[in-house]
């Protein structure tokens, strides 16, 4: 049985942070995941057979896009 989650960017403002923090993640990206960035919709896609799998990896990704938005965050403050 193939287990899928899907992770949305909802608002103009996240849509705008998430697609730079995505393009920036994007070399890591496994093959079990898919990240589709366009100007009304930003969302990443998981795939796996186990829910221990897709969680873990849904976990990586949320910390990286986590300290991706701290950095993003920290480059702002210094403007």
């Amino acid at each position: 049985m193939k287990i899928t989650g899907t992770i949305e960017f909802p608002d103009p403002e996240s849509r705008r942070s998430a697609a730079r923090i995505l393009q920036a993640l994007s070399p890591d990206n496994l093959r079990s995941m898919e990240s589709e960035i366009g100007d009304d919709k930003v969302a990443v896609r998981f795939y796996s057979e186990k829910i221990g799998s897709l969680l873990a990896t849904v976990d990586d990704f949320l910390m990286n896009v986590k300290i991706g938005e701290g950095v993003e965050q920290t480059l702002k403050k210094e403007k």
